[in-house]
C-alpha cells in the first residue's frame, strides 16, 4: 500500500487553527469582558442611588417628625425632587461608564485584529481639537447642566431669576432649561449662558411691610400691640414658620418706619405680605394707634415781579 504525504504539515494546521479560533476567542473574551464590567458599573451606581436616596428618605422623615412638614419641605429637601436629581445622575454616570466602555473595547479588538491604532489615534486627536473648537459652546452648555443638577442648583416647579427671566421652571436638560415667565411665554435658556440663578423656591422666604407712624408716637406701645396680635401666627396660617417679628426700621425728618417680617415657605411671601398688612391694620384700629399721614410737600408758588 502506497502512502500519501500530508498536503499541510503540522506547523500550518497549527498556524491555521491559531488564525480561526485564536483571533476570534481573543474578541469573544473582549467583548465578554466588556459587558461584564458594564454591568457591573451599573450595578455599582444603582446600588449607590438607591442607598442615597434611601439615606435621604429617612432624614426627611426625622426632619419631618422634628420640625413638621411645612418646615421640612421649605428646607428644601422635598423627597421628589431629590430622587429625580439622584437618577438623572445616576443616568449620566452609567452613560459615561457604556461610552468608556464600549470604546476601550473596540480599540482592544481592533489591535488584536492588527489594525494600526497611531495614525487612527492621532486621526481623533486632530478631529477631536477641531470639533471641540467648534463645539465650546455645546460642551460648556452640558457641562453647566450637569453641575447645575448634581449641586441642586433649581429643578422643576422652582421660580428662578436667569438674570434674563425670572419664570417657573418647567423642564431641566443637559443643554437648556425651560422658564414660563409670569405673561405666559416660555423661554428656552442655555444652561451654559446662566451666570447667576436667584432661587425663589428654596428654603423659606420673608414677608415684610413697612408701617410709617409719626416722631411722637409710642412705639413701644406699638411694637407691644402688633407683637400680641402677630403672636402664634403659625399655628393659625401654615404658611408662617415663625412668629413675626417686629423692630424699627428707619427714622427721617417726619416719621419713624417700623418693619414687620415673618419668615414663610418659598414663593408665597407676596400673600402673607397682604395678609400681614390687614392683619396689622385691624391690630393697630382696635388699639386706636394711628400710622402717619403721608407728608404733602407744598409746591413754590410762582413769583410775580413788579414792573
Amino acid at each position: 500500500m502506497t502512502a500519501y504525504p500530508l498536503l499541510v504539515s503540522p506547523a500550518a494546521w497549527q498556524v491555521t487553527l491559531d488564525q480561526l479560533l485564536g483571533t476570534p476567542l481573543q474578541i469573544f473574551g473582549i467583548v465578554l469582558t466588556a459587558v461584564i464590567g458594564r454591568w457591573l458599573l451599573h450595578r455599582l451606581i444603582r446600588t449607590v442611588v438607591k442607598r442615597a436616596t434611601a439615606q435621604h428618605t429617612d432624614r426627611l422623615r426625622i426632619l419631618r417628625g422634628r420640625a413638621g412638614e411645612a418646615l421640612a419641605d421649605a428646607s428644601g429637601l422635598a423627597d421628589e425632587r431629590y430622587v429625580q436629581r439622584t437618577q438623572t445622575v445616576g443616568a449620566v454616570l452609567r452613560s459615561v461608564v457604556t461610552i468608556v466602555v464600549s470604546t476601550l473595547a473596540v480599540l482592544t479588538i481592533m489591535a488584536t485584529l492588527g489594525v494600526p491604532l497611531a495614525p487612527l489615534l492621532a486621526s481623533a486627536g486632530v478631529g477631536g481639537v477641531a470639533l471641540g473648537f467648534g463645539a465650546q459652546s455645546l460642551v460648556r452648555d452640558f457641562l453647566s447642566g450637569i453641575f447645575m443638577i448634581v449641586e441642586d442648583q433649581y429643578g422643576v416647579g422652582d421660580t428662578i431669576d436667569t438674570g434674563e427671566v425670572i419664570g417657573t421652571v418647567e423642564d431641566v436638560s443637559l443643554r437648556v432649561t425651560r422658564l414660563r415667565d409670569r405673561n405666559g411665554v416660555i423661554w428656552y435658556v442655555r444652561n451654559g449662558e446662566i451666570l447667576r440663578v436667584g432661587n425663589h423656591s428654596q428654603g423659606w422666604s420673608i414677608a415684610a411691610i413697612a408701617v410709617p407712624f409719626a416722631l411722637d408716637a409710642d412705639i413701644a406701645k406699638v411694637t407691644q400691640v402688633l407683637t400680641a396680635a402677630l403672636e402664634g401666627l403659625p399655628d393659625r396660617d401654615d404658611r408662617v414658620i415663625e412668629d413675626p417679628s417686629v423692630v424699627i426700621e428707619s427714622m427721617s425728618a417726619g416719621t419713624i418706619t417700623v418693619r414687620v417680617s415673618a419668615r414663610c415657605v418659598p414663593t408665597v411671601n407676596l400673600d402673607v405680605q397682604r395678609d400681614l398688612r390687614v392683619q396689622v391694620k385691624e391690630a393697630l384700629d382696635a388699639a386706636g394707634i394711628s400710622m402717619a399721614a403721608p407728608v404733602v410737600v407744598p409746591s413754590a408758588s410762582p413769583t410775580t415781579g413788579t414792573g
